[in-house]
């Protein structure tokens, strides 16, 4: 990659404007020093950034267990969990000052919200032609969804139960119907997602479930669903836990037949490539994919709302706590 620089009018320093928690249950936005980008770094002027209700609730209510916080810092985060801290990782800009070959690009970065941030070159994935930035804030979600996949094994012609129709569990559930042959149930006691799922093209259920499943994917973030997966769960069959739980506690029943139709419970988690993978797979490979992925306009259907970063701060607590919260686009 050229280190050629391509000097624009967009003052590289100055400040930035950038959504900070101070303490657990308040957010604010605050005003920040922003640096010239140095060699291999560029800056971005942020198009748009996406919230990821789950984890961003986690780490707003200050419920990310200490044992965790170095694993879970964000590739560009600032602070600490301890607060304040400055969180998020979905972020959507058109590079304005950096290499030639990267300048007057739209890329998607691990960034928080943040109006203007300077990052490596490297962290930056270049979005692949016709795709809209507005989708692009999902390339998070479908990375970390492409990794669960990859985790369950999902072989064509299996039978796939997917408990959570919340964003990730919903491009889980989006990735397993497009496997030919595979047979795909989305499962959620909100019956107001099954309109969602119809968009997708793939099957719903409130909860009643037939099996046995093949593959379990519990996306939840529920003990009931881990508890509906084994339950349903074949002879030998897959149950990935792919719910992060921070401090909580999970029943987890292994009683009964667990044993004996020696179910295996395995976990997914995004920050590692699955061992099947490692030998050709990069980070920069699995987002590139993922990106791809999001060719599919009717995944806009998984775009919930959508907020102006100018009125983040007041917005922010309602858009965590609302249950009709998929993914929630801040616009810059």
């Amino acid at each position: 990659m050229s280190d050629s620089r391509s000097r624009t009018h967009e003052d590289a320093s100055g400040n930035a404007r950038a959504l900070w928690f101070p303490e657990a249950g308040r957010c604010e936005i605050r005003t920040e020093p922003l640096t010239a980008p140095r060699e291999h770094e560029a800056l971005v002027k942020t198009l748009f950034t996406g919230v990821s209700r789950g984890t961003e609730t986690l780490v707003f209510q200050g419920r990310v267990p200490e044992s965790e916080w170095e694993r879970m810092r964000g590739p560009n985060m600032a602070g600490s969990f301890r607060f304040p801290v400055k969180y998020g990782y979905a972020a959507v800009g058109r590079v304005v000052d950096g290499p030639e070959d990267v300048t007057g690009r739209t890329v998607f970065c691990l960034h928080p919200h943040q109006d203007r941030f300077v990052a490596p070159v490297d962290m930056l994935s270049v979005l692949p032609e016709g795709l809209p930035p507005q989708r692009a804030v999902l390339a998070a979600n479908m990375e970390t969804a492409l990794n669960i996949v990859w985790d369950a094994a999902i072989a064509p012609g299996e039978t796939v139960a997917v408990f959570g129709a919340g964003t990730v569990g919903t491009l889980v559930a989006y990735l397993s119907s497009l496997i030919p042959g595979t047979e795909t149930l989305l499962i959620d006691p909100n019956g107001e997602r099954a309109s969602l799922a119809q968009k997708l093209g793939i099957a719903f259920s409130t909860g009643d479930t037939e099996g046995p499943f093949d593959v379990a994917v519990n996306a939840s973030g529920s003990d009931e669903a881990l508890a509906n997966a084994i339950e349903h769960a074949g002879q030998e069959g897959r149950i990935v836990e792919a719910s992060w739980h921070g401090q909580g506690l999970s029943a987890i029943p292994l009683g009964g037949a667990f044993h004996a139709r020696r179910l295996r419970l395995v976990s997914s988690q995004v920050g590692s490539l699955p061992p099947s993978h490692r030998p050709r797979w990069t980070f920069a490979r699995r987002m590139a994919k993922a990106l791809q992925l999001l060719a599919d306009a009717r995944l806009d259907a998984l775009i919930s709302g959508d907020t102006s970063f100018a009125e983040l701060e007041q917005a922010y607590p309602a858009i965590l706590s609302s249950p009709d919260t998929l993914c929630h686009r801040i616009r810059y």
